[in-house]
């Protein structure tokens, strides 16, 4: 690759800007593919493109007409430009959504969700099978069903198979622990393989029919029960005719609550995108097996003024960059460049990968339930934004601010009796909570008295603000807070304001959420430095949002409290051997069936453990029988 770089601290204080800087470095440009950054007076990266011919992509931006609004802004905050060569356009493409991903330019696409999707697995390692809901990648061996666009959704169409095929969903651990059938054996969800209540080959047909209707098969597995049921009935054998019909029913639930199942669809995704008011709304339906598992709702960073096709190309690219792409996808809207976009895709999958933007029939009807729930969504989102704005602006009143805040910090700390203390920081703005920017703070001061609440405000406050101070100092990114909202009365109030003090911030406004009289909510009281306490009307929507508010900051650190206890009760010496990690640890407590038991285990006995190498054994007996 060739990377050419026109930087705006080489220039004079009177070098060419926007078109006129284009214009001269696209002399030095060839025909090749690649990709193109442009860059502010700043250094910023303001966009990242991709060209099949980088001089004649370029040249485009040189022409200092003919733009649309977005691209002529972008153009003349251009104060210099980055290029790196490609071997195929395909390769720039890639090479293109990368970077969008590290850099984040203000101009590009930028899809903002990037959470995994859950999965069915039905695992291949064991004798008896176990369905489980699986998300992540797909290491384990077994067989992978999906994506579903929820957990709920694929908790739901568990619930219903397990009805049906009496798969087991307990781990291997539980599995070979059993002595006699769980509760789910008697409400008639489990075949009890563990006790041996069926035998091997007709668990494997249970998984064999669990396995065909996963893949649309359904019709064989009704028409089989049904014929088995027919048989039991003129047998006499009522009572197992009547659980065949009790599968068959749970098996006709698992189809409606489907939804859309298409005759002619397969496997595809559906994506539309609907455009107003300056946002996006993207939806994803998710076709396996002619069953539709769930849609999901996306509303990508526009770019200031993207358009559908630009929108779709790019969201496309990004959504499938972890995510293995179906066989079919259904678009909305015709994407910049299909074939390119196929191509990278097929690349990714292993397999063809196809485009299609379907005009009537049966996919044309897909898409357009698709659309119709995109523009819904956004019609949703657009007036949850508006309102959100009036709380903001209300807020902005009550506490005399500036301007409505755009971003709010809310603290709370939990810990039982000043153990596995932790300190949550929620974050919202006006799209609502923005949970990707939720943190959490192990208290680390070693000399703080237990239940120390001011000194743990104090620490995570410090911790918080010193990072902003060294990361942020000209505060350009957006992580500085308009307000802080603290869990607490004048003496939480009081710590935050020496904090602040101390580290020279004395422009961010804060405010103690105290719960005031008989700590009932609705008579909250409110403290400001160097004011009376005050308090607002017990039904002012206002203290409704600061309310809930301090209720998710509440449940964020309580989570973030709770999951430190239940580790630190879960820790065993066995964490601080090098080299033993969750997987060995397991199967060494498997094995042994405590962690003392272990430590008195010779050299063979631990390398009689899956997964121990004599090497990794003679680590763990020197560590228990070295140490002094």
């Amino acid at each position: 690759m060739q990377d050419e770089t026109a930087d705006p601290a080489d220039q004079p204080e009177d070098a060419a800007t926007g078109h006129a800087l284009i214009a001269r470095l696209v002399r030095g440009l060839d025909g090749s593919p690649g990709v193109y950054r442009m860059l502010n007076a700043a250094n910023e990266v303001l966009y990242v493109g991709k060209a099949r011919n980088l001089k004649a992509r370029v040249s485009n931006y040189a022409r200092p007409s003919g733009h649309s609004g977005r691209i002529a802004r972008m153009i003349h905050e251009t104060a210099a430009m980055m290029f790196l060569t490609t071997r195929t356009e395909v390769e720039a493409l890639l090479l293109e959504q990368n970077l969008i991903k590290q850099l984040k330019p203000r101009y590009n696409v930028l899809m903002r969700d990037d959470k995994s999707f859950p999965n069915i697995l039905i695992s291949g390692n064991h004798d008896f099978p176990q369905i489980a809901k699986h998300r992540g990648k797909r290491s384990a061996p077994g067989h992978y069903y999906g994506p579903f666009a929820s957990a709920g959704a694929v908790n739901r169409t568990l619930n219903q198979l397990q009805k049906v095929f009496l798969l087991r969903s307990c781990s291997d651990t539980v599995f070979s622990s059993r002595t006699r059938p769980c509760l789910l054996h008697q409400i008639r969800r489990c075949s009890a393989p563990c006790t041996g209540e069926i035998g091997k080959e007709d668990y494997a047909a249970l998984v064999s029919d669990a396995q065909r209707f996963l893949e649309g098969k359904t019709t064989h597995v009704q028409a089989e029960l049904a014929a088995q049921m027919q048989a039991a009935a003129e047998a006499m054998e009522f009572e197992r005719a009547a659980a065949l019909r009790d599968r068959i029913r749970a098996l006709t639930n698992v189809q409606s609550a489907q939804g859309i199942n298409p005759r002619g669809v397969a496997e595809a995704d559906v994506v539309a995108v609907h455009l107003e008011g300056g946002q996006a709304c993207v939806q994803v339906f998710f076709i396996r097996a002619h069953q539709s598992w769930g849609n999901r709702d996306f509303y990508p960073r526009t770019g200031a003024g993207a358009e559908e096709p630009e929108i779709l190309q790019a969201f496309l690219a990004q959504f499938y960059d972890d995510r293995e792409p179906p066989r079919l996808i259904l678009t909305s809207h015709p994407v910049e460049d299909p074939d390119l976009l196929g191509q990278l895709l097929s690349d990714r999958a292993g397999r063809k990968v196809e485009l299609a933007l379907p005009q009537r029939g049966e996919k044309a009807e897909l898409v357009e339930n698709a659309l119709r729930n995109a523009r819904e969504a956004l019609g949703r989102r657009l007036a949850e934004t508006t309102a959100q704005g009036k709380l903001l602006a209300g807020l902005a009143e009550v506490f005399a601010l500036e301007a409505p805040p755009r971003r709010i910090e809310v603290y709370d700390n939990s810990h039982i009796m000043g153990t596995d203390a932790v300190g949550g920081m929620i974050v919202a703005g006006p799209e609502g909570f923005l949970k990707g920017e939720y943190r959490k703070f192990n208290i680390k001061g070693t000399d703080l008295t237990p239940g120390d609440d001011f000194g743990m405000m104090k620490e995570v406050l410090t911790r918080r603000f010193e990072r902003l101070l060294r990361d942020d100092p000209d505060r350009e990114s957006g992580a500085w807070p308009d307000l802080l909202l603290i869990d607490g009365g004048a003496g939480q109030v009081s710590a935050v304001a020496g904090v602040l003090a101390g580290l020279g911030v004395d422009d961010v406004p804060f405010v103690g959420v105290a719960k005031g009289v008989d700590r009932d909510a609705g008579k909250e009281e409110f403290h400001r430095p160097g004011q009376p306490p005050m308090a607002l009307p017990r039904n002012h929507p206002v203290l409704y949002f600061i309310q809930r508010l301090r209720d998710e900051a509440h449940r964020f650190a309580i989570g973030a409290h709770r999951a430190k206890r239940a580790k630190a009760v879960g820790a065993t010496p066995l964490d601080e051997i090098p080299g033993v990690g969750a997987a060995r640890k397991r199967a060494l407590l498997a094995h042994f069936g405590s962690a003392k038991a272990v430590s008195r285990a010779g050299l063979p006995d631990l390398m009689a453990v899956d997964g121990i190498s004599e090497a990794m054994a003679r680590t763990i007996h020197d560590f228990f029988h070295d140490r002094g």
